[in-house]
This record gives C-alpha cells, sequence and structure tokens, in this order.
C-alpha cells in the first residue's frame, strides 16, 4: 500500500486522471438524479425533453471546465502541441464537426425544433430528437396513404442544415392548403352545388382560416409577405364531359387527412339529399360491336 501511495505521489499523470475520473462520475450522478427529478416532476412532455436536454448540456460543460482546471497549470506547454494535432483532428473528423456545426445552428436559428414535422430530401416527418450529431425524425407517409406515421424512425447527420432544402410544415406557418375536385354531369344545377360547397366547407375549415389569418399577420413583421387569401374558395371548370369543381381551404398541417374525410362525408351526405339536381360524373367507355364484312 505504501509503494502504491509512493508511486501515486510520483506520478503526476495518474494524478490528474484520477481526479477527472473522480469528477466524471460526480457529474454522471448529479446529471442522472437531474434527469429522474425531471422526469418526476415536469408532466408537460415539449418542456421536459428540452429541460432534459439542457442538463445533458450542462453536463458535457462541466466535464470540459473540470479538465480545464486539472490541466490549467500545462495549458501554456501544451498550447503549440494541441496547434498542430487540431488540423489533424480536423480534417479526420470534418464530418463530425460539420454535424457539431449543424447542431449548433439549429439551436440559434430556432428554424428547426423538436415536434416539427419538416422534409429533408426524401424524408419527411416530426423531428423526435436532435443530439449534438444527429436529428431523429418519425417518418410519415411513404407506403402509407396520407400523412400518418409509417412506423419508421430515421437518423440524419446535422449537416443537412447546410446542404439540403429544409421544407418545414409546421414552423411559422403551420397551416397547408388543400384541394378536393369534384366532377358533375353537365345537367347538373351548377348554382346550388357551388352553394353547398362552399358552406359545407365554411362549415368545416372555417377556424383554420381564422387562425391562419393571426398567423400570417405575425408573419409579416418577420418575412416580405403580402396578404394571402384563406378563406375557403369553390371554383368551376366546364368542359364537354363533365363539370370539376376545385375546393381549396386551409388546414392544419397535422389535421388534413381527418380534415379531408369529414368534408368528403358532409359532401357526400348533401349531393344524396339532391341527387335529382346534383349528379356525381362516371367516366363511361362506349363499345360498338364491328362486323367484319366478307
Amino acid at each position: 500500500m505504501d509503494q502504491i501511495k509512493k508511486w501515486l505521489g510520483e506520478n503526476e499523470l495518474v494524478q490528474r486522471l484520477l481526479i477527472i475520473i473522480g469528477l466524471l462520475i460526480v457529474i454522471i450522478i448529479l446529471t442522472h438524479f437531474i434527469r429522474k427529478s425531471i422526469s418526476k416532476n415536469i408532466s408537460n412532455t415539449e418542456r421536459r425533453y428540452k429541460v432534459r436536454k439542457t442538463a445533458n448540456v450542462l453536463g458535457y460543460i462541466l466535464f470540459i471546465i473540470a479538465v480545464l482546471i486539472v490541466y490549467s497549470d500545462k495549458l501554456g506547454s501544451v498550447g503549440v502541441v494541441l496547434g498542430i494535432a487540431s488540423a489533424g483532428i480536423a480534417f479526420a473528423l470534418q464530418e463530425v464537426i460539420v454535424s457539431i456545426a449543424g447542431w449548433l445552428n439549429i439551436l440559434l436559428s430556432g428554424n428547426v425544433e423538436v415536434g416539427q414535422r419538416v422534409k429533408v430530401g426524401e424524408i419527411t416527418g416530426d423531428i423526435i430528437d436532435i443530439s449534438m450529431l444527429k436529428t431523429t425524425i418519425m417518418e410519415v407517409g411513404g407506403w402509407v396513404d396520407g400523412d400518418l406515421y409509417n412506423g419508421r424512425i430515421t437518423a440524419i447527420s446535422n449537416n443537412f442544415v447546410f446542404n439540403s432544402p429544409i421544407q418545414n410544415y409546421s414552423g411559422d406557418y403551420p397551416f397547408l392548403w388543400d384541394e378536393i375536385t369534384i366532377p358533375l354531369r353537365t345537367e347538373s344545377d351548377y348554382h346550388k352545388a357551388r352553394e353547398i360547397f362552399l358552406k359545407v366547407t365554411n362549415e368545416t375549415c372555417l377556424e383554420y382560416a381564422k387562425a391562419s389569418t393571426e398567423t400570417w399577420n405575425k408573419m409579416k413583421g418577420k418575412y416580405h409577405i403580402v396578404n394571402a387569401s384563406v378563406e375557403p374558395k369553390v371554383t368551376l371548370k366546364f368542359d364537354e364531359n363533365w363539370i370539376t369543381f376545385t375546393i381549396r381551404y386551409v388546414v392544419d398541417y397535422g389535421k388534413r387527412r381527418s380534415t379531408k374525410d369529414k368534408i368528403y362525408t358532409r359532401l357526400l351526405d348533401e349531393i344524396k339529399k339532391h341527387d335529382e339536381i346534383i349528379m356525381i360524373a362516371t367516366a363511361s367507355v362506349e363499345v360498338t360491336n364491328i362486323t367484319k364484312k366478307n
């Protein structure tokens, strides 16, 4: 035992390493209890996630500070070595460095946040986690029709903020314009049809139009944009086959599918009440029997 103490007393490097390991254990235990307390006392999922992430970052910062304090008397002598080594490290870990830079960009800009629905390249989904190196997305669509989760979780490097277009469905303006087309036979009462279609869409989507108007007005202070028409609209197009109505409306980005289902259901109910004057057009094929002459 005396020999071990003597060896430790003479070996300064081992002493510093043991101090760092001890401090690391303390930081890990402290962070663990903080995370446990957060999970117990904060019920809001989004707030709990952000506080846990903050606790993790503080843990990293404390560890870096501890290392700097332990080696504070050696920083001047190792400065040249660190300068030379940093060039090699930067080259070898350039992807990691760019990912960390992307993470800092995400934190500082606020353009992308956890809970938002985005499209990055060919991947569309909700962001469920943002770590120092990767952003994790719960995908929607793909082989699943509509804006529903398909069960696939994809992690992408944070460097996407520099080299990929980011389409945000729920950032500054969490609404989408959507459309429904309805073909009617030419003998239908198109005036009555327009009246019914507009009434149904207003009753279903008018609250989204009001909310989107407020959001749009707030965006004017941030972007150079003009006024947008967010009220439901019904337009008509006519050709020799049928009359085509296009119903355009604004909807919450997360309720596009359910809202379309409500509109379709209401429209079918109304058309059924007026089936003598509002008739859905269907494509028909006429088959002619041609007898070949000898």
